[in-house]
């Protein structure tokens, strides 16, 4: 009995070894990338003030996003997350280029920046929220119930 016991407590250890390394493996870092930069070589084939914003476009790609207003400038971004199992995705490295255009559209700087010029500003696409999505139609309707004075029906 003594053998047996000893041989089923080394095969448990195993067990509890092989599902410990699954668990491990299962949370392993992966990095993801995210977005587009342009590499160096066509950053540098815009020339400032000779280059428009269609020229741009043309060497460099549609930009990730544009400024507001119609004489904002190209900004082209890219991101590296690590995903470490069940944790929220951290970012490991942010690179921005930005390229400034003047009124006419004809380019006025490119500028580069990454995560070490500053801090990390999380990139969002909502940018105004509304209190409707967390009310249930009941909640909404019986909370215009006090926007109602006795005079309004009155009135009628």
């Amino acid at each position: 009995m003594g053998a047996r016991s000893i041989r089923l407590k080394t095969v448990f250890r195993g067990m509890v070894m092989l599902l410990a390394l699954g668990a491990m493996a299962a949370c392993s870092a992966t990095i993801r990338k995210h977005g587009y930069v342009p590499p160096d070589e066509q950053l540098a084939e815009v020339v400032v003030g000779v280059d428009t914003r269609d020229s741009v476009a043309e060497t460099l790609g549609l930009p990730s996003s544009s400024g507001v207003l119609n004489d904002g400038g190209y900004y082209y971004v890219s991101t590296r997350m690590r995903h470490y199992g069940a944790a929220e995705p951290k970012p490991v490295s942010r690179d921005l280029v930005a390229v400034n255009f003047d009124k006419n559209g004809v380019v006025t700087g490119v500028q580069k920046f990454g995560l070490e010029d500053g801090r990390v500003i999380p990139l969002q696409r909502r940018v105004t929220s509304s209190s409707i999505e967390d009310k249930t139609f009941l909640r909404q309707l019986i909370g215009n119930l006090g926007n109602f004075g006795p005079g309004a029906l009155l009135e009628q």
